[in-house]
């Protein structure tokens, strides 16, 4: 059976992602933040099933369900975030206000010469990691994600910078894994989606505000395979121009003991559901998974 998210057609089509870009370099951010209102309600009429996903997320998270106000509010969110995204391909860090805590959490995982992987989530921006490397042009970032069900985001940032754009890895793939190494052993960043499933038999389930979820297991089993830090990530939108970044460290070094694997991997994974249950219910309009997280079963 197909991993939910995957059956989930990409929403949007080339012309309108185009519009906005040209609306929002040419006439500015807050022009194109209006125009967010017309598409938000659109999608608020046009999505009853993410609509119905919102509504138990927001019970799990907050105990209390939204009306259409707050569903709206949601939407309205989620499009700021990938408005942004086009002055975060453009490298135009300088219009917002980005509050990094726990930079130096990164700092020192990166001094030990291993690299480091950024375990993030579609909780918030996960666009913003690329402001922490613009002060530091040194060093080499790579995201490792599956690029396969959104064809039109694909493109669309390699038509503003085709350079961010193709330090997007690919999942799978023996040249990618390459690549991942190579950027590891060169002291670099990997960033690496800790939410979204790729395959029910690489799954653990998890508890998650409240209720089991499946979580994949492969950042885990890649920490163990090159011996490199896990620090967490999360890219908070709280409105306006402003981001806050949280940075905590899951793991200096992660080992998978062989009698024990399984459980190991159980263990750290639930480690990291247990912070992004933290910062969901801390930040509960960014939760950006807009399918039944927890009923992703095979």
């Amino acid at each position: 059976m197909a991993v939910a998210w995957k059956t989930r057609q990409e929403r949007g089509n080339r012309r309108l992602i185009r519009l906005m870009a040209w609306v929002a370099e040419s006439l500015g951010r807050p022009v194109a933040r209006a125009l967010l209102i017309p598409v938000c309600l659109y999608y608020l009429c046009r999505s009853g099933e993410a609509n119905q996903t919102l509504r138990q997320y927001y019970l799990r998270a907050q105990g209390r369900s939204p009306g259409w106000q707050g569903l709206f509010h949601h939407y309205y969110w989620f499009g700021s975030t990938i408005l942004d995204r086009v002055y975060f391909l453009r490298g135009r860090f300088g219009l917002f206000d980005i509050r990094v805590n726990g930079l130096d959490t990164l700092t020192r995982a990166l001094s030990l010469g291993r690299g480091c992987l950024l375990l993030g989530s579609h909780l918030g921006s996960f666009e913003v990691v690329r402001a922490m490397g613009v002060s530091r042009e040194e060093l080499d970032i790579k995201v490792l994600m599956d690029e396969q069900n959104a064809p039109l985001m694909r493109a669309f940032s390699h038509e503003m910078n085709p350079v961010v754009a193709d330090s997007v890895l690919q999942v799978g793939g023996i040249d990618n894994m390459l690549r991942v190494r190579e950027c590891l052993e060169g002291g670099g960043i990997v960033g690496i989606m800790g939410d979204r499933l790729m395959s029910h038999d690489q799954a653990v389930r998890c508890n998650f505000l409240g209720s089991d979820a499946p979580f994949p297991t492969g950042s885990i089993r890649l920490a163990h395979a090159v011996r490199t830090p896990v620090v967490m990530f999360f890219g908070l939108y709280r409105g306006n121009n402003r981001y806050d970044v949280q940075l905590e460290l899951l793991s200096e070094e992660i080992r998978l003991s062989s009698e024990r694997r399984e459980d190991d991997i159980r263990r750290w994974t639930q480690q990291y559901a247990d912070r992004l249950a933290h910062y969901s219910r801390n930040a509960t309009d960014n939760w950006f998974n807009f399918y039944d997280f927890w009923q992703d079963t095979p």
